[in-house]
């Protein structure tokens, strides 16, 4: 089984440059996880069906119109749909701050599957003058606290844009970004959370020492086309899946965002 996860920055976007169906037909993930549509499912879900058929599609959009928001297309039927963060955990951390209610804007889908969960994930971002931090400091826990209740049940992976590079491996410059957004020691310390608690990052129990390896990179200074990136998107699993994990990819051949996909294979 192959999974996919990629922030399109705009899923209308993507679609309108051609960048989308080709990426389907050539890679045929079983199933995707998108984060950052940018779209109401009323905008995009009759329209996509109907172009995509093999793919039943889940839609998470946020209030507000035009922000936020994920989606998981898959070849596999889920038994149940999961939208957002449970409330109870919720209201057990603070996931609400002067930007808005990060719980009303689309950022994590959940599909259970038979015998396991797929879950995606839209982490808020910092900000540049890093005012969003102390939410970060809430939604991190809050997230792996999520990931740890489905893990109980049956295994999970989940994927996304978590908005952090995690180590000075993840990203081309760690000594001139050292405490800028996405590399600061609270947003480093969260990701660090969720591997201390046993899950796995696919693409490091692969490639452990393999550098350049980037999802994101800035639309300024010819930025990709230098490589000079960051890892912030990752697929993470329950570390029961670890024996099945097969392959661990990015995809920076694949235009249309600013991020690029990553992939697992996993012997399901």
């Amino acid at each position: 089984m192959t999974i996919y996860s990629w922030n399109v920055n705009g899923i209308r976007a993507v679609e309108k440059k051609d960048q989308f169906a080709p990426f389907l037909k050539k890679y045929q993930p079983d199933i995707l996880c998108i984060q950052e549509t940018k779209a109401q499912e009323d905008q995009v879900a009759d329209v996509f069906s109907e172009k995509y058929p093999e793919y039943e599609q889940f839609w998470h959009s946020a209030q507000r119109k035009g922000y936020s928001g994920t989606a998981i297309f898959t070849k596999i039927s889920p038994i149940s749909v999961l939208y957002g963060i449970p409330e109870d955990i919720q209201e057990k951390y603070d996931l609400d701050d002067v930007y808005g209610d990060t719980t009303k804007e689309g950022r994590v889908l959940t599909l259970e599957f038979e015998h396991y969960f797929v879950s995606t994930v839209y982490t808020p971002n910092a900000k540049d003058d890093l005012s969003r931090i102390a939410m970060r400091e809430h939604w991190d826990p809050a997230y792996l606290e999520y990931m740890q209740r489905l893990d109980r049940k049956k295994p999970v992976i989940f994927c996304g844009d978590f908005n952090v590079a995690h180590t000075e491996l993840d990203l081309a410059r760690p000594k001139e970004n050292e405490g800028n957004k996405g590399f600061t020691k609270e947003e480093r310390a969260g990701f660090d959370a969720f591997i201390r608690a046993g899950f796995v990052d696919t693409l490091r129990a692969l490639h452990p020492d393999t550098p350049g390896l980037y999802t994101w990179w800035s639309l300024r200074s010819a930025a990709r086309e230098r490589n000079v990136g960051w890892r912030i998107d990752y697929i993470l699993i329950s570390p029961v899946l670890k024996d099945v994990l097969k392959s661990a990819r990015i995809h920076p051949q694949v235009l249309g965002s600013d991020h690029c996909p990553i992939s697992v294979d996993l012997s399901l």
